[in-house]
């Protein structure tokens, strides 16, 4: 007998990065550094504040659910039937920081936006990375 999973699926991606969490945050917030990395937008960090990423295939309507400056992001992430919470978490370590990004609410039909999810956010993250190494 098969077992039908209903439970929503979550993409997590998690590492440590060796700059402060005041200069990724700002790499997380600021709306000129976020279209480097991830999308055109008018990202504003005010909780309730509704705000558009815009890539090429579309756009993310998005919602701030929950803000604590260097240390928790939370938004809503819905696209083509998709509704998700991404949360961002840095943590200080020895290194830098230790950087969780956790997107979830996939429901199980949607087995291809996750799928997308799974292998666009390491690459986002190399991205993140790689403006927050030219912030000063």
């Amino acid at each position: 007998m098969s077992q039908v999973v209903t439970e929503p699926l979550a993409v997590v991606v998690e590492r440590e990065i060796p700059f402060s969490p005041d200069k990724i945050w700002r790499a997380l917030t600021q709306p000129h550094l976020i279209a480097e990395w991830l999308m055109k937008n008018d990202f504003e960090a005010a909780v309730g504040r509704s705000f558009k990423l815009e890539a090429e295939w579309g756009v993310v309507d998005c919602k701030v659910q929950a803000i604590e400056p260097s240390r928790t992001l939370s938004y809503t992430w819905a696209a083509q039937g998709l509704e998700t919470v991404v949360t961002w978490t840095l943590t200080p370590v020895d290194a830098g920081t230790r950087l969780r990004m956790e997107q979830v609410g996939f429901q199980p039909d949607q087995k291809l936006a996750y799928r997308g999810a799974t292998a666009g956010w390491p690459r986002f993250f190399e991205s993140l990375e790689g403006v927050v190494a030219r912030i000063d």
